[in-house]
């Protein structure tokens, strides 16, 4: 049971994500024209494809995308893997639950990445074949600045930028468990750091 509560998770997030990208791909215009207004111009619902990684980097090359797509399927099943083991070491509750959330996400991406360019016909034109070239649905928009940067500010002074992540229900969920396992990393491992001193303790005293 305790495997199930926490792979349950990471079932969820896959449901919660691939549902809400057919009801994007379905009912919303791919780009501005289809884009949705939810809190003034700052959060917005705007329908895009990602062809490559987060913040829409690409591989190069006529097989990138294939390499990029094979990579993401056997580190599904690394990341799989040491969730297994995690749950098995019985660690802290709360960093199962971050790795469960960082698994499920990593697993609705790769569905999009290898089914996508079959259901939903979006894998790029340039593509050696459909399967394993299908483009990720992003649709969360924030507008957080756009502007020329400070002539004063080192390096990119001058230059123009705009920070505007757009992304999807997989995303948040992979940067949330990163973030929470960073900001609570020593209270998560703190049993498995004391266990290992008290054990180096016993050898010196023996």
């Amino acid at each position: 049971m305790k495997y199930l509560k926490f792979f349950s998770i990471s079932f969820f997030i896959i449901i919660l994500d691939q549902l809400t990208k057919m009801m994007v791909h379905h009912w919303m215009i791919l780009g501005s024209n289809g884009q949705i207004k939810l809190i003034g111009n700052w959060f917005k619902l705007h329908y895009t494809l990602n062809p490559g990684m987060a913040f829409g980097m690409a591989f190069g090359g006529e097989y990138g995308k294939l390499f990029l797509s094979v990579f993401s399927i056997i580190a599904m099943f690394g990341i799989g893997y040491y969730l297994f083991f995690l749950i098995k070491s019985n660690l802290h509750p709360g960093l199962l639950i971050c790795v469960s959330m960082i698994f499920g996400g990593a697993l609705g991406n790769i569905i999009d990445r290898t089914f996508y360019g079959i259901w939903l016909d979006n894998a790029p034109s340039d593509a050696i074949t459909p399967f394993l070239h299908g483009q990720v649905i992003d649709m969360f928009y924030i507008d957080i600045w756009e502007g020329i940067v400070p002539q004063w500010f080192p390096f990119l002074g001058g230059q123009y930028y705009s920070l505007w992540p757009i992304f999807n229900i997989a995303d948040a969920s992979i940067f949330s468990g990163v973030v929470i396992i960073f900001i609570f990393h020593n209270r998560f491992f703190k049993k498995e750091t004391t266990e290992i001193s008290e054990s180096n303790t016993s050898g010196q005293t023996a």
